[in-house]
């Protein structure tokens, strides 16, 4: 059991990073308070990883043949990565970390599966682009059905909060359903975990970190990026939230950090660009690039040296 505490590991820090993007923006709109939105996330994450989380453990644990000791290896390398960028408030993809680290694992083994490889990156590109095209719709739609609406201040702010907690709980599971593969799918490959063992243990760590590590991140998402509203914030958590879960059907973890970010640029267009913080997008979009590369280093370092002490010296 000692080995999987790398997956829990990721786990939690991939908790930690993406909580921020079911509830952050609710959490800096001040519609939430963050231990509210902790205990609701780590809730509906867990029931997501239970329910629907199969379909991207099957895609990720097929992209390399695993040894359990590479599968530590990934999942610490990938954890790592993430808990960095945490610890700088940056939102990265815990997707590209666990993917780079697989990448660095596969090459230096020559098994990788290219094929399984193009799907994945693939919807990298497509997540915050169409996070901020569905985000653009939905304000606009939502827009003029709420102008419509005769109600007071009051009435407002109890049904904006309402259909928050619904929408962030929605996140959370889609979250959970998507992301769970990202933590302990390897460990399915590496034939140590069944599927259902593999989705209870992730989404429990998943749970874990965002208890107890998230709050630094929801900051940099709901008040860094983007003045956010109350209802502006309804939207992206609308508009994260079904990006993430179509990408469950089609069976790819994919970034929620992305999908949050696309969305919030998508409401920073209805708005007005000037409303986006171009240096914190800057920043942000380094760490993107640069995750799936500091993972991958860090894998393919650990599992070359743990093979060099077995290598018999002349």
């Amino acid at each position: 059991m000692l080995s999987l505490l790398g997956g829990v590991f990721l786990g939690w820090s991939l908790g930690a990073n993406d909580a921020s993007n079911v509830f952050g923006s609710a959490v800096a709109s001040r519609m939430l308070k963050f231990w509210t939105a902790a205990v609701l996330a780590s809730v509906f994450v867990l029931l997501g990883a239970l329910l629907q989380g199969q379909a991207g453990i099957e895609t990720l644990k097929g992209l390399t043949l695993f040894t359990l000791e590479q599968a530590v290896v990934s999942s610490v390398a990938a954890a790592t990565t993430v808990t960095i960028m945490t610890i700088l408030g940056l939102p990265v993809s815990t997707s590209q970390a666990v993917v780079g680290a697989i990448l660095g694992i596969g090459i230096l083994n020559q098994q990788l599966n290219l094929a399984g490889l193009g799907k994945v990156v693939a919807c990298w590109f497509g997540t915050p682009v169409g996070a901020a095209v569905i985000a653009v719709i939905i304000y606009k739609v939502l827009a003029a059905f709420y102008n419509n609406l005769k109600i007071n201040l009051f009435q407002s702010d109890i049904l904006i909060r309402l259909l928050m907690i619904a929408a962030g709980s929605y996140g959370a599971y889609a979250l959970g359903a998507n992301n769970v593969a990202n933590v302990t799918a390897v460990f399915v490959g590496a034939g140590h975990l069944s599927v259902f063992s593999a989705a209870l243990i992730g989404g429990l760590s998943i749970g874990l970190g965002i208890l107890t590590l998230s709050k630094r991140v929801m900051e940099t998402v709901g008040k860094k990026l983007v003045r956010l509203d109350p209802f502006s914030a309804l939207v992206v958590l609308l508009a994260q939230s079904i990006t993430v879960h179509i990408y469950t059907f089609i069976g790819v973890p994919v970034s929620t950090s992305q999908a949050v970010i696309g969305a919030v640029l998508g409401v920073g267009i209805v708005k007005g660009i000037s409303t986006v913080s171009g240096r914190t997008l800057v920043n942000i979009l380094i760490a993107w690039r640069l995750t799936p590369a500091i993972a991958g280093f860090f894998a393919t370092a650990l599992d070359f040296a743990i093979h060099l002490q077995y290598v018999p010296h002349p």
